[in-house]
């Protein structure tokens, strides 16, 4: 039980864990991971039996580090020590904990939600929306990514090497937990009202974006590379679109070389966008953020300095070219006035293939110094 000042709640929620062990005749123990408490909670935890375990560093995800650390059984259960949770109920994560499953999370839509235990805006937005978000990014079976309540293999978990120290430690768990390949279920909970007697500890809108970020962070795809390939899409049909001429919508509304001009830029973005997705997985992967994949070693065993920077010339020459013959068509009238919109059209897309060159040519020496080998 992670515990910051719950003297009002801990009671309580040790004794529920007591009769829980008791009753269900399980061996194990109580550990209260405690994060700096000033209202007498550790000689509370003390008095009832608990062990605990006394972290310094600040924060929640510090504090279950510490206390997982601190633990010595086979399997692991926490869960927080304000009374919303019911220890005295926890029997089914347990079981599936003893079928084989690494990691077993809560679900508090399932098991239902208590008038007041939880934000309105926490129930219908915050809560749907990560859960869905995670899912999408990692394939992950659950839907409820932030209970408070889950169990766990406590020696598959402490080889995940989870490093965060907020409230996204939740998220961290979960996402590496599937990124390693454990087996991964959940059960329904309920949560009911805290017991506190002031305002929780959780910031609803920052650690709502700490858990978002790491969300993205841990998904260079998402992140970079869908929104790079899906602007580059949508510049490379606009441009195909206006490069013939105009194109008339509506009577008095046309897309014309403004909006070819747009395009261009949006391929740019796409093409950094893309790069920025190639750097942050290569990073992560060979800082152990991300495991080991077979189809990324593969890829990049093939996107070498030389290939990448053959593709760069090759874009800087059609640039070029297309440059050299906007020039030839400027000196055929004597360096004067040229269709406005015409020269445009090829000098959007002539420095559009230069500026995307130029780009891949840095990325393609970037890439080539985080691939030195070192001891």
């Amino acid at each position: 039980m992670p515990c910051l000042n719950e003297a009002r709640t801990l009671p309580t929620c040790l004794q529920k864990a007591k009769d829980f062990l008791a009753r269900n005749n399980v061996n194990g123990e109580i550990i209260v991971a405690d994060n700096g408490s000033s209202d007498g909670s550790i000689d509370i935890a003390r008095r009832a039996g608990a062990r605990v375990a006394e972290i310094t560093e600040k924060g929640y995800g510090a504090a279950l580090a510490g206390g997982i650390a601190a633990a010595q059984g086979r399997f692991v259960i926490m869960g927080d020590s304000d009374d919303s949770y019911d220890f005295t109920a926890l029997m089914p994560i347990l079981e599936k904990l003893r079928e084989g499953n690494e990691l077993v999370v809560g679900n508090r839509f399932k098991g239902g939600i208590a008038k007041g235990a939880m934000p309105f805006l926490n129930r219908y937005l915050g809560n749907p929306v990560l859960s869905m978000l995670g899912k999408l990014f990692f394939k992950i079976p659950l839907n409820d990514f932030h209970c408070g309540l889950r169990g766990f293999d406590r020696e598959a978990m402490q080889k995940l090497g989870l490093v965060t120290t907020g409230m996204e430690y939740a998220s961290e768990m979960i996402v590496r937990a599937a990124l390693h390949g454990l087996r991964i279920t959940e059960v329904p909970v309920t949560l009911s009202p805290d017991g506190r007697d002031r305002k929780p500890h959780l910031n609803p809108w920052r650690d709502g974006w700490r858990h978002l970020r790491f969300l993205l962070l841990y998904s260079p795809r998402w992140l970079y590379l869908y929104p790079g390939i899906a602007m580059i899409v949508m510049g490379l049909f606009v441009s195909a679109l206006l490069l013939p001429g105009p194109v008339i919508i509506a009577e008095g509304v046309g897309l014309d070389v403004h909006t070819l001009l747009v395009a261009g830029m949006a391929i740019l973005v796409g093409v950094q966008s893309i790069t920025f997705g190639f750097i942050a997985r290569l990073y992560a992967i060979k800082n152990g953020i991300l495991p080991d994949n077979h189809r990324y070693e593969k890829f990049f065993a093939n996107v070498t300095l030389e290939r990448m920077l053959i593709m760069a010339v090759i874009l800087i020459l059609v640039g070029l070219g297309g440059v050299a013959w906007a020039a030839q068509l400027w000196s055929a009238k004597n360096f004067g006035a040229l269709d406005y919109r015409n020269m445009m059209r090829i000098l959007i897309v002539a420095m559009t293939c230069v500026v995307a060159g130029l780009q891949l040519g840095f990325v393609a020496f970037l890439l080539g110094v985080m691939q030195i080998k070192h001891r």
